[in-house]
């Protein structure tokens, strides 16, 4: 049997799918079961996966309608099954999906845009339910394949390597981070496709966090983020002001992470990042604004979520569009008022009983 995992849509949809990837493969503990990447980042997380064979990784964005086209037309035939991981609901990836031809084509039904999104064109299928987290999901699609109920909610799958570990070591020591030290995590961004980046708590109160921190509870933080939030990570060290306060430059995902296993606690926007905390199985703080965190809090890990629960709460669905606030008196205001002593107190709390 061969199955082909679709898992175009980034780091953290790709790491979300990996427990129900685990028990994929010990339902078909001989199938061979490759995945189909777009981001380097979920290449990242999939390249440590011991329950796939094979990473195609190509970046449709960049090369283009005809080149793409060429390219999933080559796939067409080989495989028996193939899977959207959820949530994945551009139409583009069920075309993809179709042109691969293959038998067995699953994915979940979509609450809402999902005739427009051409869902109809994949024949093995599952409701979508608010009530789940994406965990769950994609577990749900997985008991449909196979046809049978699944107890299991295993941990997400994220390997670190020999060189993971020796670089973050190396890391630490060159910043002169101690064994007794308190340290904290901040991931101050976001995707920024679609809009997302309103989904981010500003960086002045990740600075006004980080000298809190260090003036009352004598912290260290860390700032993590991907290559395109140097610039963000760098103006919150600099605000913050503070020999304490450092930023993982040059690092990859995997190195990144392993620094991130020093952190006592993890503070992190609704983001890739969050999820590799809670796969570290770190007491993380999730800042979450318009996101429904049925769908995402931090899984099989200690957390607390930092939020207003405001009455138009959640709002952002799992949709094509681009974010969008329907408020009139202040535009993203589930994030806007999102006040520094609130997350602040989740952090000491975590502390506090860590004793």
């Amino acid at each position: 049997m061969k199955i082909l995992v679709i898992a175009l849509s980034g780091i953290g949809d790709a790491l979300i799918f990996t427990p129900a990837l685990n028990l994929l493969r010990k339902h078909y503990p001989t199938a061979q079961i490759d995945a189909l990447v777009m981001y380097k980042g979920a290449k990242d997380i999939y390249d440590r996966n011991k329950n796939l064979n094979k990473i195609i990784h190509f970046n449709f964005l960049k090369k283009g309608s005809l080149k793409s086209l060429n390219f999933v037309l080559k796939l067409r035939g080989k495989y028996d099954t193939t899977i959207n991981v959820y949530p994945s609901n551009r139409k583009e990836y069920n075309i993809i999906s179709c042109l691969i031809g293959a038998k067995t084509k699953a994915a979940v039904k979509y609450l809402r845009m999902d005739k427009q999104n051409l869902g109809w064109f994949n024949n093995c299928r599952i409701d979508e339910d608010d009530s789940l987290h994406n965990v769950q999901t994609n577990i749900k699609l997985i008991e449909k394949i196979i046809g049978e109920k699944l107890s299991e909610q295993p941990d997400f799958e994220f390997e670190l390597s020999e060189d993971d570990n020796s670089t973050a070591s190396n890391f630490l020591n060159e910043k002169n981070i101690l064994k007794n030290d308190i340290v904290i995590g901040f991931h101050p961004g976001t995707s920024v496709l679609k809009n997302h980046i309103k989904r981010r708590w500003e960086p002045e109160k990740f600075t006004a966090l980080g000298k809190k921190l260090i003036s009352e509870l004598n912290c260290k933080v860390i700032l993590f983020g991907g290559p395109d939030e140097r610039q963000l990570k760098e103006n919150i060290k600099a605000d913050i002001n503070s020999d304490k306060v450092f930023t993982t430059i040059g690092l990859n995902l995997g190195q990144s992470a392993g620094v991130m296993k020093r952190c006592n606690v993890f503070v992190s926007n609704d983001s890739s990042l969050l999820h590799v905390a809670s796969a570290l199985k770190l007491k993380v703080v999730g800042i979450i604004g318009p996101t429904n965190t049925n769908y995402i809090h931090p899984w099989n890990t200690e957390y607390k979520i930092a939020s207003l629960n405001l009455e138009c709460s959640p709002c952002f669905i799992y949709s094509p569009k681009p974010l969008t606030c329907k408020r009139e008196d202040l535009k993203f205001k589930c994030i806007k008022e999102l006040n520094v002593d609130l997350v602040f107190n989740s952090v000491k709390e975590f502390l506090i009983n860590a004793g």
